[in-house]
């Protein structure tokens, strides 16, 4: 006759839904189903920015340069790669790392040379592009141009959508800050598509990784 012991040991086997219970109680950290370890956006902790909070100008920003009754002086132009643009009269100017402020005191005090008491305004017409890299079950994968500010279902739209392999709620932002070790931030599609939310407030950022399992 069966030991009742270990009928009771046979029969106390995980079960799925002992399982599934299991993983829901390791929800936020740890490597239950393959997932590995991430945060839930709702539970994300986005760090406050520098207390500086100056826009910095940098290469492929489009800047806006009008000088007061100057009209064939007042232009558009695009920082290069090499943080310059170019203006009448005065040729190269570096632009880059300078706050708008900033780089319109410097055309004044350059322009003086050639107008009478100059005043110059310096205003960001369209911020450069970011760049992101798309991940795994997405139409298009590798490096993606970004406008800023730009919503993650924004920045799946622009990447073609999900493949037919892919897990809707197994959507993941790698982001690095400060140095500190990569975390990954999961959403769900659900809650993006009905603005639901801390999902569908974030906000991407240059270097991050989108990944779509």
């Amino acid at each position: 006759m069966p030991s009742p012991l270990r009928h009771q040991q046979s029969s106390s086997r995980p079960a799925p839904v002992v399982r599934a219970l299991a993983c829901a109680v390791l929800l936020l950290g740890s490597a239950c189903g393959g997932l590995g370890k991430y945060v839930w956006v709702e539970e994300y902790q986005e760090k406050p920015p520098p207390p500086d909070t100056s826009y910095r100008i940098a290469a492929g920003d489009l800047l806006n340069i009008r000088v007061w009754n100057q009209e064939a002086l007042t232009t558009s132009a695009r920082v290069r790669e090499d943080g310059r643009i170019s203006l009448l009269f005065l040729d190269d100017v570096e632009a880059a790392g300078h706050s708008p402020a900033l780089l319109s005191q410097q055309i004044q005090t350059r322009l003086k040379d050639y107008i009478n008491n100059p005043v110059v305004t310096v205003a960001l017409e369209q911020a450069r592009p970011i760049k992101v890299t798309m991940v795994g079950e997405v139409a298009r994968i590798g490096p993606l141009e970004i406008e800023p500010n730009s919503t993650l279902l924004q920045v799946l739209a622009g990447a073609g959508g999900f493949t037919e392999y892919a897990h809707k709620d197994r959507i993941f932002v790698i982001r690095q800050e400060d140095g500190a070790a990569p975390l990954r931030i999961r959403f769900r599609y659900e809650d993006l598509v009905h603005a639901e939310g801390r999902a569908y407030a974030f906000r991407l950022r240059p270097g991050d990784v989108v990944v779509v399992e």
